[in-house]
């Protein structure tokens, strides 16, 4: 059976590998050593799943090298762990942070500006007999653009800012933590996901709220909705308008959740889908449901979540409504 430790490596080889692959053969090589020719990856819009590692080299990584310089991976979370939601072989190993690069190439119709930029990604691994089976790569391609200064939107609720890392500055976890501080934030997460999951909590939405969160908790949302800092602005900011923009929602389902020490976090493809109602993003109500493709991980405080750092694949969302951000000159959304 993998060991953390183990799964642990087999990535932080592969991300060496990767990132200082210098041609296009040592990055085909670099997929051969670490990927099953059938390796599954799944991306934010427009790129979404891909089941064969050369597609998956010719969709992504060739143009995003092309286009982004000197690229460092800044990683703020590493953590591994068992999928808790089903027993299946490997370990998942999760990376969070900012690929920082100089863009001076278009890419995908995103005009460079020859400067730094921070895109910001969150990566879940499945690692099994020393090679990555399956790759969740969210990214923030709002974000990339609004640094690039051609940002579709021309609003948000919440703050946009590059966003750091964990208050306590101890997130990178290569050292293995105490298997019980994994299990306390893990059931925290259930908890949270029990309590505030399907939006049926009969008390008001702080109180509501604070049945996980810390009264100074931080939630760093996509760019198109922001970040916000406090229960009381979170749930002005984003948790009471996001509700009140969607309704009939499914139950939550989740590909992979798992924590380590007191860093944890889940994916899904889709995690729920919801009915728009109208107003999100200034946008009129639209048919049928909306898929949300969701990377959330956590820090647990003493006894409840303290930050939240949440990949929401907005322009996913909004494909879905007829509105193709990358397809449009990147004109402004919701105005």
């Amino acid at each position: 059976m993998t060991s953390l430790q183990e799964a642990k490596s087999v990535v932080l080889n592969y991300y060496n590998s990767l990132d200082s692959a210098q041609s296009d053969d040592e990055l085909k090589l670099c997929f051969e050593k670490n990927t099953p020719r059938d390796y599954l990856w799944r991306g934010f819009h427009p790129f979404g799943e891909i089941n064969n590692r050369d597609l998956v080299i010719l969709n992504f990584w060739k143009p995003f090298r092309k286009s982004f310089k000197c690229t460092q991976r800044r990683q703020d979370i590493f953590f591994a762990g068992k999928n808790s939601l089903k027993d299946e072989e490997g370990i998942w190993v999760v990376s969070m942070g900012h690929l920082l690069s100089l863009f001076d190439h278009e890419w995908l119709g995103i005009q460079p500006n020859f400067k730094i930029v921070m895109l910001r990604y969150c990566e879940f691994n499945l690692v099994h007999n020393g090679q990555i089976l399956q790759t969740a790569f969210y990214f923030d391609i709002p974000h990339l653009m609004s640094q690039a200064n051609q940002n579709p939107f021309d609003s948000q609720t919440g703050s946009s800012i590059v966003q750091p890392g964990p208050r306590t500055h101890d997130g990178v976890l290569f050292e293995d933590a105490n298997p019980e501080e994994s299990e306390a934030t893990l059931q925290l997460i259930n908890r949270m996901i029990s309590d505030l999951g399907q939006w049926e909590n009969p008390l008001p939405l702080e109180e509501e709220l604070a049945l996980s969160w810390q009264d100074d908790m931080v939630w760093w949302g996509p760019h198109g909705i922001g970040s916000t800092f406090t229960i009381e602005r979170y749930a002005k900011q984003h948790a009471s308008p996001f509700r009140a923009a969607f309704s009939d929602r499914s139950g939550t389902g989740h590909i992979a959740r798992l924590a380590e020490g007191h860093y944890g976090g889940f994916f899904g493809w889709p995690n729920f889908t919801a009915g728009h109602d109208g107003g999100f993003m200034g946008l009129p109500k639209s048919d049928g449901k909306i898929e949300f493709k969701v990377i959330d991980i956590y820090r647990r405080g003493e006894g409840k979540l303290a930050e939240n750092w949440i990949f929401i694949d907005i322009l996913s969302i909004l494909y879905q409504q007829g509105i193709d951000v990358l397809g449009q000159n990147h004109s402004t959304v919701g105005g």
